[in-house]
Protein backbone atom coordinates (compact mmCIF):
# COMPACT_ATOMS: atom_id res chain seq x y z
CA UNK A 1 0.00 0.00 0.00
CA UNK A 2 2.76 2.24 0.61
CA UNK A 3 4.40 1.93 -2.92
CA UNK A 4 0.90 3.01 -4.40
CA UNK A 5 0.82 6.09 -1.77
CA UNK A 6 3.94 7.16 -3.15
CA UNK A 7 3.50 6.92 -6.43
CA UNK A 8 -0.25 8.21 -6.35
CA UNK A 9 2.14 11.30 -4.51
CA UNK A 10 4.36 11.45 -7.54
CA UNK A 11 1.87 11.85 -9.75
CA UNK A 12 -0.57 14.25 -7.35
CA UNK A 13 -3.27 12.28 -8.46
CA UNK A 14 -6.22 10.39 -6.33
CA UNK A 15 -7.60 6.76 -6.86
CA UNK A 16 -10.01 7.96 -9.20
CA UNK A 17 -7.91 9.48 -11.77
CA UNK A 18 -8.86 8.02 -15.70
CA UNK A 19 -6.07 6.50 -17.21
CA UNK A 20 -6.19 9.67 -20.10
CA UNK A 21 -5.47 11.83 -17.37
CA UNK A 22 -2.81 9.75 -16.03
CA UNK A 23 -0.76 9.58 -19.13
CA UNK A 24 -1.08 13.79 -19.65
CA UNK A 25 0.68 13.89 -16.15
CA UNK A 26 2.49 11.15 -17.11
CA UNK A 27 3.84 12.99 -20.01
CA UNK A 28 4.28 15.88 -18.23
CA UNK A 29 6.50 14.65 -16.11
CA UNK A 30 8.37 13.31 -18.10
CA UNK A 31 9.35 16.61 -19.97
CA UNK A 32 10.30 17.99 -16.85
CA UNK A 33 12.89 15.68 -15.64
CA UNK A 34 13.83 14.01 -18.90
CA UNK A 35 17.51 13.65 -18.62
CA UNK A 36 18.28 14.81 -22.45
CA UNK A 37 17.47 18.11 -21.22
CA UNK A 38 21.06 18.41 -19.44
CA UNK A 39 24.20 18.52 -20.74
CA UNK A 40 26.94 15.95 -19.89
CA UNK A 41 28.62 16.73 -16.25
CA UNK A 42 25.40 18.68 -15.19
CA UNK A 43 24.98 17.39 -11.55
CA UNK A 44 20.97 17.75 -12.63
CA UNK A 45 21.41 15.39 -15.16
CA UNK A 46 21.79 12.55 -12.95
CA UNK A 47 19.12 13.79 -10.73
CA UNK A 48 16.57 13.77 -14.19
CA UNK A 49 18.17 9.61 -15.10
CA UNK A 50 16.98 8.97 -11.54
CA UNK A 51 13.67 10.22 -11.20
CA UNK A 52 12.69 9.78 -14.72
CA UNK A 53 13.26 6.00 -13.98
CA UNK A 54 11.21 6.49 -10.81
CA UNK A 55 8.30 8.20 -13.22
CA UNK A 56 8.02 5.26 -15.69
CA UNK A 57 8.28 2.76 -12.92
CA UNK A 58 5.38 4.37 -11.06
CA UNK A 59 3.41 4.86 -14.30
CA UNK A 60 3.26 1.46 -14.99
CA UNK A 61 2.42 0.57 -11.74
CA UNK A 62 -0.58 2.70 -11.59
CA UNK A 63 -1.55 1.65 -15.15
CA UNK A 64 -1.64 -1.97 -13.65
CA UNK A 65 -3.60 -0.80 -10.65
CA UNK A 66 -6.45 1.36 -12.61
CA UNK A 67 -9.71 0.15 -12.74
CA UNK A 68 -9.74 1.00 -16.17
CA UNK A 69 -6.91 -1.74 -16.83
CA UNK A 70 -8.91 -4.27 -14.61
CA UNK A 71 -12.26 -3.61 -16.99
CA UNK A 72 -10.17 -4.30 -19.96
CA UNK A 73 -8.89 -7.33 -19.14
CA UNK A 74 -12.12 -8.65 -16.72
CA UNK A 75 -12.52 -11.73 -18.85
CA UNK A 76 -8.78 -12.88 -18.87
CA UNK A 77 -8.94 -12.65 -15.10
CA UNK A 78 -12.34 -14.42 -14.46
CA UNK A 79 -11.34 -17.19 -16.15
CA UNK A 80 -8.13 -17.23 -14.54
CA UNK A 81 -9.42 -17.13 -10.76
CA UNK A 82 -12.20 -19.53 -11.65
CA UNK A 83 -10.93 -22.37 -14.00
CA UNK A 84 -7.05 -21.75 -13.83
CA UNK A 85 -6.63 -23.08 -9.57
CA UNK A 86 -3.47 -21.87 -7.05
CA UNK A 87 -0.24 -23.55 -7.56
CA UNK A 88 1.43 -20.89 -5.15
CA UNK A 89 1.80 -18.05 -2.88
CA UNK A 90 3.68 -15.68 -1.03
CA UNK A 91 2.54 -12.96 1.74
CA UNK A 92 4.73 -10.04 2.78
CA UNK A 93 4.03 -6.65 4.47
CA UNK A 94 0.49 -6.64 3.12
CA UNK A 95 0.96 -7.72 0.26
CA UNK A 96 -0.23 -11.14 -1.19
CA UNK A 97 1.44 -12.83 -4.61
CA UNK A 98 -0.23 -15.24 -6.24
CA UNK A 99 0.71 -17.81 -8.64
CA UNK A 100 -2.23 -19.73 -10.75
CA UNK A 101 -1.35 -22.96 -12.65
CA UNK A 102 -1.86 -21.11 -15.64
CA UNK A 103 0.78 -19.21 -15.47
CA UNK A 104 -0.84 -15.88 -14.34
CA UNK A 105 1.00 -14.24 -11.21
CA UNK A 106 -1.21 -11.69 -9.69
CA UNK A 107 -0.57 -9.36 -6.09
CA UNK A 108 -3.14 -8.34 -3.80
CA UNK A 109 -2.41 -4.93 -1.86
CA UNK A 110 -3.36 -4.39 1.27
CA UNK A 111 -4.35 -8.04 2.41
CA UNK A 112 -4.57 -7.75 6.67
CA UNK A 113 -2.62 -10.82 8.63
CA UNK A 114 -5.79 -12.05 9.80
CA UNK A 115 -7.65 -12.69 6.37
CA UNK A 116 -4.26 -14.14 4.95
CA UNK A 117 -4.07 -16.63 8.28
CA UNK A 118 -7.96 -17.27 7.64
CA UNK A 119 -6.83 -17.85 3.79
CA UNK A 120 -3.77 -20.06 4.86
CA UNK A 121 -5.90 -22.13 6.94
CA UNK A 122 -8.66 -22.45 4.94
CA UNK A 123 -9.72 -26.00 3.40
CA UNK A 124 -10.48 -24.76 0.51
CA UNK A 125 -8.29 -21.87 -0.44
CA UNK A 126 -8.93 -20.80 -3.51
CA UNK A 127 -12.41 -20.76 -2.64
CA UNK A 128 -11.65 -18.56 0.48
CA UNK A 129 -10.11 -16.01 -1.92
CA UNK A 130 -12.36 -16.12 -4.57
CA UNK A 131 -14.45 -14.46 -2.02
CA UNK A 132 -12.51 -12.64 0.31
CA UNK A 133 -9.57 -11.75 -1.29
CA UNK A 134 -9.64 -12.01 -5.47
CA UNK A 135 -12.19 -9.01 -6.03
CA UNK A 136 -11.57 -6.99 -2.86
CA UNK A 137 -8.00 -6.16 -2.46
CA UNK A 138 -5.99 -4.05 -4.62
CA UNK A 139 -4.76 -5.66 -7.56
CA UNK A 140 -2.60 -6.17 -10.38
CA UNK A 141 -0.77 -9.01 -12.54
CA UNK A 142 2.60 -9.09 -12.17
CA UNK A 143 3.54 -12.10 -15.25
CA UNK A 144 2.55 -14.13 -17.23
CA UNK A 145 5.16 -17.46 -16.77
CA UNK A 146 5.86 -18.94 -20.28
CA UNK A 147 4.56 -22.46 -20.93
CA UNK A 148 7.24 -25.00 -21.07
CA UNK A 149 7.02 -27.16 -24.35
Amino acid sequence: MKRITDYRRLFGITKDTNLAELKSIYRNLMKEWHPDKYQDGDPKKLEAEVKGKEIITAYHFLVSISSETHETNKEEYLNTITTAGIDDFNYKGLTLKVTFMDGSVYEYFGVPKNVYNKFLNSSTQARFARRHIFEVYTRRKTTKVAEQE
